[in-house]
């Protein structure tokens, strides 16, 4: 493992432990220690050091937003006036409880929102008060209907490449990430 800069250098044991630990941040050190084939202060040290460096950036609980009465899930695209008003506007929307990302982005929209409020009229509000920022010139909201995938997990895998499987048992697609190729391992 080295550490630096905003890339690290991370052997197959690193990319297993975080691996691991994203699926199940509670496990004991020592159960990680027995997956990877390594001793419990190994383990400890390697996670330390995934912490110090900043590849792990905290541990979370992943909540049920439905059981806790969080029923509608929108994303609103916000349209920024000026450039100059971009830092006010993300300053502002980090006060709003409901707003779970906000993103710079490219395209039709300057900020990209995804929030989860109770209900259409509290969403009503909150796009109220979204529109209601110095800056803001115009918003477009799309309520999700359903969710087929949603991950708080991010993909790991040795040698760069990040492997996905294909439906009906096709064998799998790997993408190797330095050369952004896919390579195509399915069964004829």
């Amino acid at each position: 493992m080295k550490l630096g800069g905003d890339s690290a250098e991370l052997d197959a044991i690193d990319l297993q432990i975080l691996s691991i630990l994203q699926a199940n941040g509670r496990i004991p050190h020592t159960k990680l220690a027995e997956q990877v084939g390594l001793s419990a202060p190994s383990v400890i040290d390697r996670v330390k050091k995934l912490e110090d460096g900043g590849l792990i950036a905290g541990y979370y609980a992943a909540l049920d937003a439905r059981r806790l009465g969080k029923d509608v899930t929108a994303f609103i695209g916000v349209s920024i006036s000026h450039p100059k008003t971009i830092g006010l506007f993300e300053q502002t929307v980090d006060l709003l409880e409901d707003v779970l990302e906000c993103h710079h982005v490219t395209g039709q929209h300057t900020i990209l929102l995804k929030v989860k409020t109770e209900n259409t009229s509290s969403l009503e509000r909150l796009i109220s008060t979204v529109r209601s920022i110095e800056g803001v010139s115009r918003t477009e909201t799309m309520v999700v209907l359903s969710t087929h995938t949603e991950r708080n997990t991010i993909a790991v895998h040795a040698n760069g490449e990040a492997a996905m499987e294909l439906p009906n048992g096709h064998g799998r697609r790997h993408r190797h990430a330095a050369r952004g190729t896919l390579i195509d391992s399915r069964r004829t």
